[in-house]
């Protein structure tokens, strides 16, 4: 469980959430990050172990770039739905607020040897997340032809690609991003009284408040659902579905390689990502950015499904 803390000298929590700076940007992003609730020290590990972890952000809006020195993770499952075992892009694995991935470890180091685990997502902030420390034991087996664990696929129901209606849903706002105004309980809304009212985000130029909302999309029951998302700002958004999971189909226009199962999906700055998924589960279901800064400054909505 990975998350992080905006601490004072005292080891208190800051108590300054929600300043519109925080909103604006890319969130609360603290300046102590623990793993399952302890600063992290030593993992400690023996010499051809294998070793399955499933990871989990849970911070508030601190994206990870985990990076294995010396070791090559090998991804079994993204947000709990097995995918094809694979080696990350750049072998790091990007985890944004409220996604998991399982992954394989085969320690293939030396005993006795210590290697850093490192949180390299953010350019310039680079950091020591741990160290993978061997025992000075013998290797426990030889790993050398070790093959991948494929676990089996969960029982979902597969999106009619050709068949499946289609919808845009725009991201905009935050700083740098060029919004003047929004639709803000109903009524267009200059940029001032949206700051005013902390908000500095909208899902297709509704800048959403309150609990109480009309759905932005209204889906038939069982209906293939093909979504463009498209990235209008300068920043990440983990993009979040409650309800349902989706494949990942396409980013900027290429279809994806394997079509992850997802029920968080991270977007680049200014990136396109289509999605698809069958609306199999009746009830008005919350989208938002799972950056909860960006979340409570207007980017969440509703989609219906009926």
């Amino acid at each position: 469980m990975l998350s992080d803390w905006r601490l004072q000298k005292d080891a208190s929590i800051k108590n300054d959430f929600n300043n519109l700076h925080d909103v604006g940007h890319n969130g609360r992003i603290g300046n102590t990050v623990t793993v399952n609730g302890r600063i992290p020290g030593n993992f400690d590990v023996r010499a051809g172990e294998r070793i399955r972890l499933r990871l989990i952000n849970a911070a508030n809006a601190r994206i990870f770039g985990l990076e294995f020195e010396g070791h090559t993770a090998q991804v079994i499952a993204i947000d709990g739905h097995p995918v094809e075992p694979h080696a990350p892009a750049n072998n790091r694995i990007v985890l944004g607020p409220a996604m998991r991935a399982d992954i394989l470890l085969d320690l293939r180091g030396q005993p006795g040897k210590r290697y850093r685990v490192v949180d390299a997502f953010y350019r310039h902030r680079e950091y020591k997340l741990l160290d993978l420390a061997y025992s000075d034991a013998a290797q426990l087996r030889d790993l050398a032809d070790a093959k991948p664990i494929r676990l089996p696929a969960n029982p979902l129901s597969e999106p009619d690609l050709e068949n499946a209606e289609r919808h845009d849903i725009m991201l905009g706002g935050g700083m740098m991003g060029g919004m003047i105004s929004a639709i803000m309980d109903g009524q267009r809304t200059n940029m001032r009284t949206l700051m005013h009212n902390g908000l500095l985000w909208s899902i297709n130029g509704v800048a959403a408040k309150g609990h109480i909302l009309d759905p932005f999309l209204t889906l038939k029951r069982n209906q293939s659902c093909r979504l463009t998302l498209i990235n209008d700002t300068a920043w990440h958004h983990p993009m979040h579905l409650h309800g349902h999971v989706f494949r990942v189909i396409a980013r900027n226009g290429q279809p994806t390689r394997r079509s992850e199962w997802q029920d968080t999906v991270m977007m680049d700055p200014r990136e396109r990502v289509e999605i698809a998924f069958v609306a199999d589960n009746p009830g008005d279901w919350m989208f938002h950015c799972h950056i909860l800064e960006h979340q409570s400054g207007g980017m969440f909505g509703l989609i219906r499904v009926i």
